[in-house]
This record gives C-alpha cells, sequence and structure tokens, in this order.
C-alpha cells in the first residue's frame, strides 16, 4: 500500500509539474501575442515636447532605460481622474517593495493645459506619489502627445462661470525602457491587478 502511494504521489507530482509548465508556456505565447498586436497599434511612437511642474523640458526620449506609467488626465477633474492616480500610485508603491526590480516612473500628462500651468500641477500631485511627475505644455504640445497614444480628448462647454469639464480616455499606459508601448490599463483593473502586470511584464523583458 505504502509503495502504491508513492507511485501515485510521484505520478500526480509529474502530472502536477506538466501541467504548470504548460501554463506557464501558454502565459508566454499569450503575451507574446499581445505585445505583438499592442506594437502593430503603433501606440505611443514618436517622441512628445512638454515641461515638468519645475518648467524644466522634458521628452519622451529623457525616460528611455526606465519603466513609464502613464496617465492622461486634468486637475479640476471632480471624482475619475483623482481615484485613476490614487489607483497608479498605490501599484507603484506596491512595486517599489521590491528593490530588486527596475526603475518605474509615473507620469501625468495634463489634457488641460489652459489651466493646468506648471504651478496648477504641482499643487495638484502633492496628493499623489511623491515620484508622479507632472508634464503640460502649449495646446499643441499636449494635443500632439495625446494623439500619439491615441487619446481621445474633447473640451466641454464652458458655463456660467466659465468652468468646463474635458472628457478624455480613461487609461494608463505602461512604456518599456526602450520606449515601446507594452500595456494600458482601464478603470476596471485595480492596483494590485497593475502591479502585477508591470511585473509580469518587467519579468519577461
Amino acid at each position: 500500500l505504502r509503495q502504491r502511494l508513492a507511485v501515485a504521489s510521484a505520478v500526480a507530482g509529474v502530472a502536477t509539474a506538466g501541467w504548470l509548465y504548460l501554463r506557464h508556456q501558454k502565459e508566454q505565447q499569450q503575451r507574446a501575442r499581445r505585445l505583438r498586436q499592442l506594437r502593430e497599434l503603433s501606440l505611443g511612437q514618436g517622441d512628445f515636447e512638454l515641461c515638468d511642474t519645475s518648467g524644466t523640458p522634458r521628452r519622451k526620449a529623457d525616460f528611455l532605460g526606465q519603466w513609464v506609467l502613464l496617465y492622461f488626465g486634468f486637475t479640476h477633474c471632480p471624482d475619475v481622474c483623482p481615484e485613476e492616480l490614487e489607483k497608479l500610485s498605490r501599484a507603484v508603491e506596491l512595486l517599489e517593495r521590491d528593490p530588486a526590480l527596475p526603475p518605474l516612473q509615473p507620469l501625468f500628462v495634463t489634457v488641460d493645459p489652459e489651466r493646468d500651468d506648471a504651478a496648477a500641477l504641482a499643487r495638484y500631485l502633492r496628493d499623489f506619489h511623491p515620484r508622479l511627475l507632472g508634464l503640460t505644455g502649449t495646446a499643441e504640445q499636449v494635443r500632439e502627445a495625446a494623439a500619439k497614444f491615441r487619446v481621445y480628448v474633447s473640451t466641454g462647454p464652458r458655463d456660467a462661470d466659465g468652468d468646463y469639464v474635458v472628457d478624455h480616455s480613461v487609461l494608463t499606459f505602461l512604456v518599456d525602457p526602450d520606449g515601446i508601448f507594452r500595456d494600458c490599463y482601464g478603470r476596471s483593473r485595480t492596483a494590485e491587478e497593475l502591479a502585477r502586470s508591470v511585473r509580469a511584464h518587467m519579468d519577461t523583458y
């Protein structure tokens, strides 16, 4: 009986190992296929020129060599942008717990340059991750940056006080150290899911 149990246990162990191997292979194939599909979309291709909250000119090329999590939004956004930036900040904090992981730079690009100058961005971003870097620029520069990621932006009508809302795509983009778009995350993804996905991309880079 003991021998039969040992044999059964060994067979189960081999079967489990085989299943895990096949699952790993399948996940690798799925990631490779998704990466090919994302590259075919040509998102994030080309450079952009904006300024950070200190007035320093920033280009996409400045972030080569590190992973980037990029979100387009605006400081007057009533709820969606704060929620997404909280989630982004939480994901970065989770990843920072592992010092073995490569550098990750969180970025916030405004889609409302009329109101979001460098000073406004600096005040707004104090409530989020300390390394979250805000970028702004002229209306044309912001429009070009958003277009490279195919971010939809539409400014609504002004009310009696001159206030308005900016409708925009709600997505967080992941860019690898080569400046290549790797993934994007919508509102349904949690901070934990986002962090796991980023880690998986880092592991297979």
